[in-house]
């Protein structure tokens, strides 16, 4: 059966948007999802699905948050396939020391994706923005709080992604990787 992440845009920052892990677990097992798990306290949750539709999966999820908990909040649905695609489509990872420090934004499509080039008039070296074909890469040098391309990435520009930074883009893509049936 595929494995999925589900990525909740931003919930448990500040007071707004609190899901807690436990409730999200037992929302999405609630849905008829098996084995799920969640990763941090940022909305990740690894689930398996016989569905194979990331689109359907993320509007069931995100129609379910706001009937059952009461919580907006978007939804991006990514295959195990297409982590390991994103994980491995990072074209800044030789100057990426920090990986920290590299924001990765994920878009439900690839019209949301290719907009979020806009960025680039932001970013200022020793930044660097990649645009791959699954996800938007971001190499915040000096930290994510120093860099305007993040912070606009994380506001209204970025909009219709949800970001993590690599180093839990990895434990999400070794979660959904560690079943032998994925």
């Amino acid at each position: 059966m595929p494995r999925f992440v589900a990525l909740l845009k931003g919930v448990n920052v500040g007071r707004a948007k609190r899901v807690p892990m436990a409730d999200f677990r037992a929302l999405l097992t609630a849905l008829g999802y098996d084995q799920v798990q969640t990763l941090l306290n940022s909305g990740n949750a690894v689930f398996k699905s016989a569905g194979r539709s990331t689109t359907a999966h993320a509007t069931r999820i995100h129609a379910a948050l706001l009937d059952k908990l009461g919580v907006d909040a978007a939804v991006t649905v990514k295959s195990a396939n297409e982590m390991a695609a994103i994980e491995s489509g990072n074209a800044l990872a030789d100057i990426a020391a920090n990986p920290s420090h590299l924001l990765v934004a994920f878009t439900s499509d690839a019209q949301s994706l290719a907009a979020l080039t806009t960025l680039s008039a932001l970013v200022h070296p020793p930044e660097h923005l990649h645009l791959g074909a699954h996800a938007l890469y971001l190499w915040c040098a000096d930290g994510i709080l120093e860099s305007k391309a993040a912070e606009a990435l994380l506001g209204k520009p970025g909009k219709a992604a949800t970001t993590r930074n690599m180093a839990t883009v990895m434990k999400i893509t070794a979660l959904l990787h560690a079943s032998p049936d994925c």
